[in-house]
């Protein structure tokens, strides 16, 4: 069977090394505003730390995107040339992805590749119950683990959930109401966030011509955001942590890529052409409430004089004009 301990102790040993600098270099460990800096500052730069690591899978993922928004045009005309056969024109869509080496799953990629991160931090949050018996597992030793079990955010525990149990938040000493409310609107935030990198994406490149294409963007930009509301409950307090610094960190990023790699203009054109050809595009703005982009004023020219009609007098361009004086 496959296991996932090498997954635990990279997470493990990621926290405990940011715990042990922020610790060197003066954060207190004990808790300040009802929070423990020292272990919420650990799980932010575990989010730091993975996103440096994927930096170039991110790089590759923008460039397949540019790959895929220039194809456009061709998607197009397969779409109008096999309309109605959805089989001839899956099939030629994946030769013409091939031949250009376009990947339309490489969007997706740096999330997947974050799922096991994710999930290994799940994991280790979850053991953090003063219960437990093997406190020194995955590399910690029992202060360590003392320490991060009894770690809170305005007095809830990071290892707590909204869904905890009465019999949780008695070991982990923490009020119930108290984990509600903390996790409650987390859970509202990484909803907002999530949908907010999806939609900063999509203002930028716009929608996809291709109908698998487009389905994944809207699963990114709805449903995602939508099932956090119920998955949310079972997630410790600790992990929607890393998931909102992680969305904020991906807004940054976007903005700072598709500032210096900005889409292709065929792919704007498509876009503003599709849905309205007169309106102005618009220029940015999470929300797409940018301002219009100013219009090119046309150039004033120059009034058509109208030709001589047939049969009239030549008009003599000397007439009128002052006769010279003869000496």
């Amino acid at each position: 069977m496959f296991s996932l301990d090498w997954i635990y102790y990279a997470i493990s040993w990621i926290l405990l090394t940011w715990h042990s600098a922020w610790d060197a270099i003066g954060i207190p460990v004990s808790a300040v505003i009802g929070t423990n800096f020292a272990w919420i500052l650990a799980i932010i730069f575990l989010v730091v730390t993975v996103r440096v690591i994927l930096f170039p899978v991110f790089v590759k993922q923008i460039k397949s995107q540019r790959a895929m928004q220039a194809l456009q045009p061709q998607v197009k005309a397969l779409q109008e040339k096999h309309k109605g056969d959805r089989e001839t024109l899956q099939k030629e869509m994946m030769e013409l992805y091939r031949k250009e080496k376009a990947n339309p799953l490489m969007g997706c990629l740096p999330m997947f590749l974050q799922i096991p991160v994710f999930l290994g931090l799940f994991h280790v949050l979850r053991r953090l119950d003063p219960a437990k018996q093997a406190k020194t597992l995955y590399g910690w030793s029992v202060e360590q683990f003392d320490s991060a079990s009894q770690a809170k955010l305005f007095t809830a525990p990071i290892a707590g959930k909204f869904g905890s149990t009465a019999d949780e938040l008695a070991r982990l000493n923490a009020n119930g109401t108290t984990v509600k409310i903390i996790a409650g609107i987390l859970v509202l935030v990484m909803m907002g966030t999530t949908y907010l990198t999806s939609r900063q994406m999509i203002l930028k490149t716009g929608w996809a011509e291709d109908p698998q294409q487009r389905m994944i963007q809207r699963l990114m930009l709805y449903g995602i955001p939508l099932s956090l509301l119920v998955s949310g409950a079972i997630f410790p307090i600790g992990v929607i942590i890393y998931w909102v610094t992680n969305n904020l960190f991906t807004l940054g990023q976007q903005q700072w890529v598709l500032r210096k790699y900005p889409p292709p203009p065929t792919a704007n054109k498509a876009t503003s052409g599709a849905r309205n050809s007169v309106q102005p595009a618009k220029s940015g703005g999470l929300f797409g409430r940018g301002k219009p982009a100013p219009q090119v004023p046309a150039k004033a020219t120059a009034p058509k004089i109208a030709g001589p009609k047939p049969g009239a007098k030549p008009v003599n361009p000397k007439k009128g004009r002052p006769a010279k004086r003869q000496g």
